[in-house]
């Protein structure tokens, strides 16, 4: 299992949010991998300067690249789930079955995950 955070989780932990940090120390202390996509720091990197805890918590976790296939497979999938957002898309197609995504927009998520043939966690922070 491996906990995938999305933008919007990206942000409330930034903003000191315990639930996610809670979830965070939870992954350290079980060998859980943590990762994110690269579309989602896209939304939300501004200034590294001034996003010290973003920065910190980048540094130990994977960010999941936009390759040319990964692109082409979150595209089917946002059309299957009727669905516009590509980061949203970049989330699911980078969790594997039993992986859980911490998300603020677990409907979009949901709905992807689902369409994705996935069996994933969706869990709104």
């Amino acid at each position: 299992m491996t906990l995938v955070l999305d933008a919007g989780a990206l942000i409330a932990y930034e903003q000191g949010d315990r639930t996610v940090r809670a979830f965070l120390e939870r992954a350290g202390r079980t060998g859980v991998d943590v990762r994110t996509t690269t579309g989602a720091v896209a939304q939300v990197w501004r200034d590294g300067a001034r996003q010290a805890r973003l920065t910190l918590l980048l540094k130990g976790l994977l960010e999941v690249e936009l390759t040319r296939e990964r692109a082409r497979r979150i595209g089917i999938l946002l059309r299957q789930a009727d669905e516009r957002d590509v980061i949203d898309g970049s989330i699911v197609e980078a969790a594997v079955d039993g992986d859980e995504i911490l998300t603020t927009d677990p409907d979009d998520i949901a709905a992807l995950a689902e369409h994705s043939g996935k069996n994933l966690i969706v869990t709104r922070v």
